[in-house]
């Protein structure tokens, strides 16, 4: 089975969690940013994960993620170099396989951007497999809640159990 984790991050708890996900789904998955995900990397995936952070309660807008360059009020600088995942998704060509997303949250936010993004992912051809991932980062910039890296690793786990 060929899994790819496709992420869009800009505080870095985004992609850890996506590599937790792709270790729990085996050694062969990759964790690859929306930039990185190619139609190279792409081609033969069985299984498609993707996530991003939930941004004013929803997937993140293309003027979401520039505004963030110049929101900081104190905060980390935002990684700004790969496309936003509603870039991504409106870009991946029609396909056949099998999908699941995930987000980073807050605990208390409401909203969601997996919902999205699984709609998007099923519009392009890929069928859900699970029910969305949700992790939670403490703060705006994070870090990860203690036990969510664990907690990834073991949905990646049973997303590679349910493709069998």
């Amino acid at each position: 089975m060929k899994a790819i984790v496709v992420y869009e991050s800009h505080w870095g708890n985004t992609a850890a969690i996506a590599r937790a996900i792709a270790a729990g789904i085996g050694p062969d998955a990759l964790a690859l940013s929306t930039a990185e995900a190619t139609a190279a990397a792409r081609a033969g995936a069985d299984l498609i994960v993707a996530g991003a952070p939930l941004l004013g309660f929803s997937l993140p807008t293309d003027g979401m993620i520039k505004s963030l360059a110049t929101n900081q009020a104190g905060g980390p600088a935002p990684d700004l170099s790969h496309p936003g995942m509603r870039a991504w998704l409106a870009a991946l060509p029609a396909g056949h396989g099998r999908a699941a997303a995930f987000e980073t949250r807050i605990w208390w936010s409401p909203g969601s951007a997996a919902k999205t993004i699984l709609r998007e992912l099923a519009r392009a051809g890929y069928a859900s497999l699970a029910k969305p991932g949700r992790f939670i980062v403490q703060g705006k910039y994070g870090p990860l809640r203690d036990g969510e890296l664990a907690r990834a690793q073991s949905w990646g786990a049973e997303l590679a159990r349910g493709m069998k």
